[in-house]
């Protein structure tokens, strides 16, 4: 089953289906055909052959008529299957469309990036199909917020290969405003994206940023950060008078702080596992919260697949 961070990757290149054209120019120096059109078709292929495949995205650019066959597919971790469908893939394609095809595989691993660069031999004689192999090296680093605006996608994009680099805080900042213009449901994909891409440095950064209501923060930004120190700060004044002396509205306000922690965290863990959590789950997320800190917890929401996520929260021990 498809991870939630897969379909999100996927979803990028179905919104600006040009993308997948822009990134195997730019970035990997394919020579593309002219072409008017790029729209994304149906990526079922059992039309053309016998058995149930279906790419992540079948992207057609067209001068009036097909002119090359784009399937994109996004690869988190080694799958030895792929190198059997992939193949096929490409010649369904090929054959629906009656034009050239290829292969653009996107990874935000640059070991596993390596791996499936490698042909893959179909057999005796000349026949190989050589993967397009994008990785985070290969992703365009997008700063200027005119770049931004003009291309979102590749700007968010950007930000999930870069955000954890010492330009992190710069693409995060280009992704989020360029973000602000677009409908609410994109806007909060795209923020979720690029603010779950970052490393601690930078998300505080960006938290310090928003306080001080610099004028390129995103609405979803604004929401993630503002609201959830105002949470945090007010449940922390709180719980400080309830204590009614010092030391308890200082441990008051730490555990508002980290109230205010839990909220982001909560909203990237139900977007991971595509459901909301339950009392016990969100319980247990704060404890772990106050134990091995946001940023840690931030790397296990996108390192596990959400069976192994449902897995880890219904564990006692943590683990």
């Amino acid at each position: 089953m498809p991870s939630l961070f897969h379909e999100a990757l996927v979803e990028l290149f179905r919104n600006r289906p040009v993308l997948a054209a822009e990134l195997l120019a730019e970035a990997l120096d394919v020579p593309l055909p002219r072409f008017t059109e790029a729209r994304v078709e149906s990526a079922d292929l059992t039309d053309i052959i016998p058995r149930e495949l279906r790419a992540d995205l079948l992207v057609l650019l067209l001068d009036d008529r097909p002119v090359l066959v784009i399937i994109v597919e996004v690869q988190l971790r080694w799958d030895p299957d792929k190198v059997f469908a992939w193949p096929a893939y490409v010649a369904g394609g090929r054959a629906r469309y009656r034009c050239p095809a290829c292969l653009l595989v996107v990874t935000p691993d640059t070991a596993l990036a390596r791996r499936l660069s490698q042909p893959i031999v179909l057999g005796p004689g000349e026949g190989f199909v050589v993967p397009l192999v994008l990785g985070p090296a290969g992703i365009p680093v997008v700063t200027e917020m005119a770049v931004a605006k003009e291309r979102p996608e590749l700007a968010v994009l950007s930000a999930m290969a870069h955000g954890m680099t010492e330009v992190g805080l710069r693409v995060a900042v280009a992704a989020l405003g360029a973000s602000a213009g677009l409908d609410e449901e994109r806007s909060a994909l795209y923020g979720d994206l690029v603010l779950s891409s970052l490393g601690e440095a930078a998300r505080r950064a960006l938290e310090e940023m928003a306080v001080r209501n610099y004028e390129f923060q995103s609405e979803f930004a604004r929401k993630y950060f503002a609201e959830g120190r105002k949470e945090g700060h007010k449940e922390g004044h709180k719980e400080g008078h309830k204590e009614g002396h010092k030391e308890g509205h200082k441990e008051g306000h730490k555990e508002g702080v980290l109230e205010g922690e839990l909220k982001p965290l909560v909203h990237l863990f139900e977007r991971r596992l595509g459901r909301p959590l339950t009392p016990e789950e969100r319980e247990r997320l704060g404890a772990r919260l106050r134990d091995d800190g946001a940023d840690r917890l931030t790397d296990i929401a996108l390192d596990h697949a959400p069976d192994d996520l449902a897995t880890w929260l219904a564990a006692t021990n943590g683990r």
